[in-house]
């Protein structure tokens, strides 16, 4: 334990750069706990592919946000919000800093600002989904530029999902999908914001190294038990990194080693999205994953 105050600290940044080891030594350090950040290991039964923390590497530090929805479910950000919130009031209200790591940027910003999650329209939204599947993404995408061009500067034309999100809200709301972005300010509880990151080419060799270990460790089998519970049936489960890959491999040649350097490739990929989310947040201080110093320099930011 820590005679410091309590403090509330965000570990952000790319796949595989260290920030879950990193999160435990703030939190025994801090006496602290750790709050999942991660929108993939909210999942029951997904470990290996998502690198959850063994409990050897949790050393003893209590994990909150972990295992609490089955892969049938599909994840909320509102739900999550929420949560996450009434976890790290709770701590903090008994002199417990609360340590939210995870790569997962929107999940992260939903606790510490103003983001907010108007209702659903589920017959609009259908209505929506079966004009993109007839016509495809590109037409909504051009009407979403005409209503939001902020939002559609900032959504993928092929990515159909959040376009038709952002349409139903512009219809629910009669605002901008954009009015509901937060502008950064001073995070809530004071939170400070630190980045772990790595040079990119040495991070690309860690995200293979990661990876082969995933399937050596038996996250085919992984996959296969969650199959069992309904796997294919969750929407966001089904789609995580490695597990999406695994899945459709059993479903044509059973060729893995393919699988594994989709996999590789597909959470390359992802990592450079991350570090592109993260860098645009002026008030994350970025540190070197790399660095022997790491734990003690993020340490010496957090003193009052």
């Amino acid at each position: 334990m820590t005679n410091r105050p309590a403090v509330s600290v965000a570990v952000v940044g790319p796949t595989a750069t260290g920030k879950t080891a990193l999160a435990v030594e703030l939190a025994l350090a801090l006496g602290g706990e750790v709050v999942n950040a991660d929108a993939m290991q909210l999942y029951r039964g997904m470990d290996i592919g998502t690198a959850k923390a063994t409990s050897e590497e949790r050393r003893g530090v209590p994990h909150h946000l972990l295992d609490v929805l089955d892969v049938t479910e599909a994840a909320s950000v509102a739900a999550y919000q929420r949560d996450a919130r009434a976890r790290i009031e709770s701590l903090l209200e008994r002199g417990c800093s609360p340590v939210l790591v995870g790569g997962s940027g929107l999940y992260v910003q939903a606790v510490l600002d103003d983001l907010r999650f108007p209702g659903t329209d589920q017959e609009l939204r259908a209505k929506l989904e079966a004009e993109a599947a007839a016509r495809g993404a590109e037409p909504l995408h051009a009407r979403l530029a005409e209503r939001d061009p902020v939002a559609a500067a900032s959504i993928l034309p092929s990515n159909v999902r959040r376009i038709v999100r952002a349409l139903e809200v512009i219809e629910i709301t009669g605002q901008p999908f954009s009015a509901n972005l937060p502008t950064p300010g001073e995070p809530r509880y004071g939170t400070v914001l630190v980045g772990v990151d790595r040079d990119v080419g040495d991070l690309d060799e860690r995200v293979d190294l990661r990876v082969r270990r995933m399937f050596e460790a038996g996250l085919v089998e992984e996959v296969r038990e969650l199959e069992r519970r309904g796997l294919r049936e969750g929407r966001t489960a089904s789609r995580a990194l490695g597990y999406q890959q695994v899945l459709t491999a059993l479903d044509g040649d059973g060729d893995l080693t393919t699988a594994a350097a989709a996999t590789a490739q597909a959470t390359r990929r992802f990592v450079r999205k991350q570090r592109s989310w993260f860098r645009r947040d002026t008030r994350i201080r970025w540190f070197d994953g790399a660095d022997p110093g790491l734990t003690e320099r993020v340490l010496a930011t957090l003193t009052p």
